[in-house]
């Protein structure tokens, strides 16, 4: 047993469907701890990122597949989340279910509430989920700073620089 993170992502159709109480309470099952959430505007870059093997594996599907998660067909938003504990990826990807919702467990996240659209052929699938440990690494610190999460779990350093943040009026 290894201690594992896990990028999760709720993704536009599971937000504009109302199902993140519902697809939490089942992450819930794992016993894992969240380290970190945020509701995210998918700029294309980040997207494209998210995806860059998708564009050697499947390039026939990338587009769609960046359109999907920046909210093309859907809401423009979606869920980012970290869960942290004893073997996280294989826990989470079980309860989540196989990528093609046909495929999936019926009572699986993606059984229950995925489907594959029939004018996009995309697969709607409500969520992401890391796959292996190197790729779960490459995500979270894609979509997360080290100071959003509540514990460190990859090395981090202190950088200075001189940006302009947004501040409340």
């Amino acid at each position: 047993m290894a201690i594992q993170q896990s990028l999760v992502i709720i993704k536009p159709d599971g937000i504009v469907k109302s199902l993140t109480g519902n697809i939490i309470t089942s992450l819930s099952e794992t016993k894992l701890k969240i380290v970190g959430a945020k509701i995210v505007k998918v700029p294309k870059e980040l997207a494209e990122d998210h995806y860059k093997e998708l564009k050697v594996k499947k390039p026939q599907v990338f587009d769609s597949a960046i359109k999907y998660i920046m909210g093309g067909f859907h809401a423009d938003r979606v869920l980012a989340l970290v869960y942290h504990g004893e073997d996280a990826i294989e826990k989470i990807r079980k309860v989540c279910g196989s990528t093609n919702p046909e495929d999936a467990d019926p009572i699986s996240i993606r059984g229950r509430y995925g489907r594959i659209n029939s004018k996009t052929g995309v697969f709607e699938n409500v969520i992401h989920a890391s796959d292996s440990e190197k790729n779960a690494e490459r995500e979270i610190k894609l979509w997360f700073a080290p100071n959003e999460l509540a514990e460190k779990i990859y090395p981090a350093k202190s950088e200075k620089k001189e940006t302009e943040v947004l501040a409340w009026a």
